[in-house]
């Protein structure tokens, strides 16, 4: 029941995808104007990676949903229960005996190999910790310094020449393909223990101790990403390629945008914070449907901080949970909710069909974060003391808003006795020219090298995600491949808020049938869009049939437009990066203008939210909240 090949099985996906800054496949056909006369060609120009293709869609998404059923009816509950019990140092010397005993299949496929060095390797480290590490419970052999040799039938048959045609999705074990589901099986025959009862029951045993250390993590991937099915495709086909990339920066560094695929190094201090938390799922009054939060309350009365996270990040998203991590330990009671840009929060608290105008948007938050509050205080009386409102880039610009529109927003909505924005943006349409410039950024690379490099940026950013990159060093990208992968990052994000706004309100733009179970031809075509063609083709188009002009959406997705509000703001605190990409020199420049010192605070580097762990950030957020204990 056990594989040794990376990547790991579903459950254990977490650490691979982490690094991936998501993608999406190569679009298809020629270029068309659509309804509103613009015309895409320009954009499909950008090269996409290639990714496997997936001709069993529809059947992969029904055992996704299955085994995301067995994760959240069986292995969270119980694998909870297990961690309790079997302390870790237990259960880490249970999957040491498990990789000794299952030693016959990594030599039997070192020699298939060729690779003789390793057969040796791994015999020796068989004999070592089968006598004195007391039959394996205790690797001795990797404390005596004696190499691993990691080896499995599906990198067999690669050797041999098989390469993977189909991606697949197994029951329980999760992302695949042709060639090593295949593998799996003949790996499942080599292993000892498979041929008698009742060592079958032991080998059940140890798998369920290998992946109940992950379940906690696969469960938040499952909540965190709007569709964690195409995340998972995406880092399997780089993730699971037989060769190394080419872990050469391809060109200069670009310090800015290195900084801020920091976020994908972001870690809980305690492991179990995230599911340490309760979860809370509050009826909306302006959609009658329900959201869902999370909470971490102390055990005395204490101000409560909400969180609103940046654009289409998730309630347990890990820029969320560092945050809200640092506030609990310093003695707050915090809450964290879903962007309003997120499939979660549109389907649920949305009362516009396309999230882009401010007005809206902040109501629609005010609204769900006071019923979040009703339900609290009507249970935990007693508990919560002063309300802040934290708020992250695209949630930091609501929060500047609401703190702008306090005085004239409804007396029965929430009020906060402290608004802080971190990484805000000053001018959303700046944002989103910089982000659709960065999808573009491998255009300055040589066409007939282009695509091969994307590739090779997307392999690398996989693998640095696995922690399997040659040194712990500087991110091996270039300025063209960092930007290019947060380019892409803001561009699945924009796919998903099209796809969710479209199935539920669908306008026509989109041509190709949209489909829950199969969704990669509508994903191709969505790829094509930029946050200017969402702007102009959907957003301007949708919200004109409202009354609304042109001028009216633009002019609220810049704070200048209400400076003077926020300037009278006392209870307003803003954290900003010198280098953020989303600010430029002017905009800085309004905001020292606006708020001075000690209402603004201005770090030297960072990018955007790059820095939300260095301490030198999080003791400012906590000061940013003096006053309120």
């Amino acid at each position: 029941m056990h594989r040794s090949f990376s990547p790991t099985p579903w459950l254990c996906t977490p650490a691979l995808v982490a690094g991936l800054l998501t993608a999406c496949s190569s679009p298809t056909g020629p270029p068309r104007a659509d309804a509103a006369g613009w015309n895409n060609a320009t954009l499909r120009r950008t090269p996409l990676p290639d990714f496997m293709p997936d001709p069993y869609e529809p059947v992969n998404r029904a055992m996704w949903a299955a085994n995301k059923g067995i994760l959240v009816g069986v292995m969270e509950p119980s694998g909870k229960v297990y961690r309790t019990v079997v302390p870790k140092p237990v259960r880490g010397s249970i999957n040491d005996f498990t990789r000794n005993i299952i030693y016959p299949g990594r030599v039997v496929n070192n020699m298939l190999q060729g690779r003789w060095a390793g057969a040796g390797d791994e015999t020796l480290r068989f004999i070592t910790n089968t006598t004195v590490g007391g039959l394996g419970f205790f690797d001795v052999a990797s404390k005596w310094n004696i190499p691993k040799s990691e080896a499995d039938f599906g990198q067999t048959f690669g050797k041999w020449g098989w390469q993977p045609h189909s991606y697949v999705v197994l029951p329980f074990f999760g992302p695949s393909d042709d060639r090593h589901a295949i593998g799996l099986a003949a790996d499942e025959f080599a292993e000892p223990w498979n041929y008698k009862y009742p060592y079958t029951l032991a080998s059940y045993g140890t798998t369920y101790n290998q992946v109940t250390d992950k379940t906690a993590d696969a469960l938040r991937l499952n909540r965190v990403e709007s569709d964690s099915y195409s995340l998972v495709k995406y880092a399997w086909t780089f993730g699971s390629m037989d060769q190394q990339p080419d872990w050469q920066p391809n060109g200069r560094p670009d310090i800015a945008t290195l900084q801020t695929l920091g976020v994908t190094r972001f870690a809980c201090q305690d492991p179990e914070f995230p599911s340490n938390g309760q979860e809370i799922s509050v009826r909306i009054p302006s959609t009658g449907r329900n959201l869902k939060f999370n909470y971490w309350l102390q055990k005395n009365p204490a101000p409560l901080v909400y969180i609103s996270p940046g654009l289409s990040s998730h309630r347990l998203s890990m820029q969320t949970l560092i945050v809200a991590e640092n506030l609990y330990l310093n003695g707050f009671s915090v809450v964290t909710t879903t962007s309003v840009f997120h499939p979660e929060f549109m389907e649920n608290a949305s009362t516009t069909a396309l999230p882009i105008y401010p007005p809206v948007d902040s109501r629609d938050l005010l609204v769900a974060l006071t019923a979040a509050d009703h339900a609290l205080t009507t249970k935990y009386p007693g508990r919560l003391g002063k309300r802040a409102l934290v708020g992250c880039s695209m949630g930091g610009f609501l929060t500047l808003r609401l703190a702008a529109y306090e005085k004239s927003a409804p007396p029965e909505l929430l009020r906060f006795d402290r608004y802080v924005a971190i990484d805000a943006p000053v001018d959303l349409i700046h944002a989103a020219r910089q982000v659709d410039a960065f999808q573009n950024a491998p255009m300055a690379w040589p066409a007939a090298k282009r695509q091969a490099l994307v590739n090779n940026t997307l392999h690398k950013a996989t693998l640095s995600g696995a922690l399997t990159s040659p040194t712990n060093a500087a991110p091996p990208f270039s300025g063209i491949e960092s930007k290019y992968l947060i380019g892409l990052t803001f561009r699945v994000t924009l796919r998903d808020i099209i796809f969710s706004s479209q199935m539920r309100n669908n306008m026509g733009v989109i041509q190709t049938p949209l489909s829950t179970w199969h969704r990669e031809s509508a994903y191709q075509e969505i790829m094509n869009y930029s946050y200017k063609d969402y702007f102009f083709k959907l957003a301007v188009p949708y919200y004109q049939k409202q009354g609304l002009t042109l001028a009216d959406v633009t002019r609220e997705g810049n704070l200048r437009s209400y400076g003077d509000k926020l300037h009278a703001q006392p209870k307003l605190r803003l954290l900003a990066n010198r280098n953020d990409f989303l600010l430029p020199a002017k905009d800085l420049a309004w905001l020292k203008s606006t708020f001075p010192a000690p209402r603004l605070t201005v770090f030297p580097d960072g990018g955007h939210l790059g820095n939300l762990n260095a301490p030198a950030v999080q003791n400012a957020i906590l000061t940013s909240l003096s006053g309120l204990k």
